[in-house]
């Protein structure tokens, strides 16, 4: 896993917490965020790409094949 993908850099820059990546889901599909971990719900959409499920998205997580979005 990339170093610099290893936390959401919008969750760092927006909320101002260091979260780590995980797979979440939404209705398009799968994508690279974080959580929040009390209310369960999701805090950033990290990554451009959605996948077509768990698996790809998990996948991308550990060889860091995968875009950063810029922007909330």
């Amino acid at each position: 896993m990339n170093e610099k993908q290893a936390i959401g850099h919008l969750a760092k820059s927006i909320l101002g917490e260091t979260l780590p990546l995980q797979v979440c889901r939404s209705a398009n599909g799968h994508y690279l965020g974080t959580l929040d971990e009390e209310m369960g719900c999701p805090n950033t959409r990290e990554s451009n790409e959605y996948f077509a499920s768990y698996e790809e998205a998990a996948e991308a997580l550990a060889t860091g094949e995968w875009s950063q979005r810029l922007n909330a």
